[in-house]
């Protein structure tokens, strides 16, 4: 009986082995077969891993050496959750140490459907190496860069800033992008069971991005920024913009708006209004009012219609074009004068500028301002500039000859407005304005010159935008700074609307060379809608002599008139 038990239990036996065993066998063939692709490809994904390896951005510095942008290294940690055992333990230690979400990253982890989840990116490095000395199952890192702006808000509109994944995404970050950015490279990783990296068999080396130095000068920069913001809380302006040029070389000094912003605080850009972004002084327009003067006055003179001296009976309005509603006076009343061309520009009279303008004809009046580079691009190593607005010859009205003469009906950019009177103030050549010296060890590329007016027009200019600014009565007298002498010009534009001209918003600049006798600074400031005066000379003019002032003596320039310097201090101690 207990021989027949025995042997019952023994034929059960193998029958469980058999079924066990065809079970295995037939597990085995599937895997073999209809899963072998997959496996493999899982296998192998969980041993070889080939990774891009991030170049280090180019640094951007100042003129004299400071730096503007620069990546901060930082490292990434990310988890393959089809490799991690301990979702929980990972999501406490991250909340932790890093400072991560354990809430949202904890189900991440859990996931395994997935096989990437940044646990944390931009980690300290030093919190980071704390984290993965834990060698979590699962858990690998890289370094990575992430974009700073040590100056801050100083010439933010200028820099741009770099996203989250280091690529310019405006100003100079965007222009020069593919230089700053480099190539990055490539390695293939072998790791163990848990993740962890155990041998690199494959590698592509990273080549690194290059050094970008600019021509602003950040010292510039920031007073210049600081001066408009003390203008702008002045006047009660809704913003306002400043360039500073060197015109023998057309480098850019200072490029300077208010309000601004801290680059480094754009991670979330949408927060901010389009036009505070924006480098205002290169892709915004204006009607820049009197200061396009300059044109009229410079034609007239190359095509020897006038001399400084020429003069003109000149009544308070002037009626042209035999129709009612073409007229034009000038800002403010007065008698019917008889004004030298010399005289038309000091006091900034549109009714000389119109009656010399009628003089020239519409025809060589818009040729010359094609000439002067209106409508047109600089050319600045900018993205986004704008060539302004001019009206095609065709389209000139009998309005036209009433309007052009005296900056109305055309539209500039402050930096095609600088960019002229730094001709001026370079003996009648433009030079092409720019913003970066080199890149890397290279300059970008040649600038372009070409020759605006002849050397002895320059002269006459010159000296009537002297008057200008010295003349008693002219409309520059702000303009002055004490021990040097100084051009310019003043405006007074209004704002164009749809329905015609504002009554209440104008457009108040100043753009000036100094010193005049040998001219080593172009100032142009454009103050939008101010409160209280709306004329160039009191609301430009003293932010101009503020930047102007304390450029020159910033740069070590010295006086080239120490008698008003003495004057100045006499008056300043009784």
């Amino acid at each position: 009986m207990r021989e027949k038990q025995a042997n019952r239990r023994i034929r059960l036996l193998l029958v469980v082995f058999t079924v066990a065993f065809g079970a295995m066998f037939a597990r085995a063939f599937w895997l073999q077969t209809v899963e072998a692709a997959h496996l493999s490809h899982l296998a192998k994904s969980q041993q070889q891993q080939t990774q891009t390896v991030p170049a280090d951005r180019g640094t951007i510095y100042d003129r004299t050496g400071v730096q503007l942008a620069l990546g901060e290294q930082d490292t990434t940690i990310y988890a393959d959750p089809q490799l991690v055992h301990n979702a929980r333990g990972i999501a406490l230690a991250a909340h932790t140490i890093l400072g991560a979400d354990a809430n949202s990253l904890y189900p991440a982890l859990k996931n395994k459907k997935l096989q990437f989840v940044y646990v944390k990116r931009f980690a300290d490095p030093t919190k980071a190496a704390l984290f993965l000395k834990k060698s979590f199952a699962g858990i690998a890192s890289y370094p990575e860069e992430l974009r700073t702006y040590p100056q801050g808000d100083v010439a933010a509109q200028v820099l741009g800033f770099a996203g989250v994944d280091d690529t310019g995404l405006g100003g100079l970050e965007l222009q020069y992008n593919r230089k700053l950015a480099g190539r990055p490279g490539r390695q293939t990783i072998v790791r163990d069971p848990t993740g962890q990296a155990i041998d690199v068999i494959s590698s592509q080396p990273v080549q690194e991005g290059s050094n970008l130095f600019t021509t602003i000068d950040h010292t510039i920069q920031a007073q210049a920024e600081k001066v408009l913001r003390e203008t702008v809380s002045h006047w009660g302006a809704q913003d306002a913009s400043a360039l500073v040029l060197d015109p023998a070389t057309g480098e850019v000094l200072a490029m300077a708006q208010t309000p601004g912003y801290n680059a480094n605080n754009t991670s979330n850009v949408a927060r901010y209004a389009a036009g505070l972004l924006r480098n205002r002084t290169v892709t915004d327009t204006y009607e820049p009012g009197s200061t396009f003067k300059l044109v009229t006055l410079t034609a007239a003179l190359t095509d020897k219609l006038v001399t400084p001296k020429t003069r003109f009976t000149l009544p308070y309005r002037l009626q042209y074009a035999g129709c009612a509603q073409c007229s034009v006076h000038d800002a403010e009343y007065r008698p019917t004068v008889r004004y030298s061309v010399a005289q038309i520009l000091s006091y900034s009279s549109n009714v000389g500028a119109v009656t010399i303008a009628r003089k020239l004809g519409p025809e060589r009046l818009q040729s010359w301002v094609q000439k002067f580079g209106f409508g047109s691009l600089t050319g600045i190593d900018f993205p986004g500039e704008s060539s302004g607005y001019v009206l095609p010859l065709p389209e000139w009205s009998e309005t036209t000859i009433g309007n052009v003469p005296i900056g109305q009906g055309i539209s500039v950019t402050p930096i095609q407005m600088a960019s002229v009177y730094a001709a001026v103030a370079n003996g009648g050549v433009w030079i092409q304005p720019h913003l970066v010296d080199r890149v890397g060890g290279r300059s970008p590329e040649s600038w372009k010159h070409r020759r605006l007016m002849s050397a002895s027009v320059d002269r006459e200019i010159k000296a009537m935008l002297g008057g200008v600014v010295n003349d008693p009565g002219a409309t520059g007298n702000e303009a002055r700074i004490p021990g040097y002498t100084v051009a310019g010009k003043t405006g007074t534009g209004q704002v164009a609307t749809a329905h015609g001209y504002s009554s209440t918003n104008y457009t108040a600049s100043f753009v000036g060379m100094v010193p005049a006798s040998h001219p080593k600074l172009v100032v142009l400031v454009k103050v939008d809608d101010p409160r209280g005066s709306i004329f160039g000379g009191v609301v430009a003019a003293p932010a101009f002599a503020a930047i102007a002032k304390f450029d020159l003596q910033y740069l070590e320039v010295p006086p080239d008139a120490p008698k008003t310097l003495d004057a100045s201090n006499l008056s300043a101690t009784q």
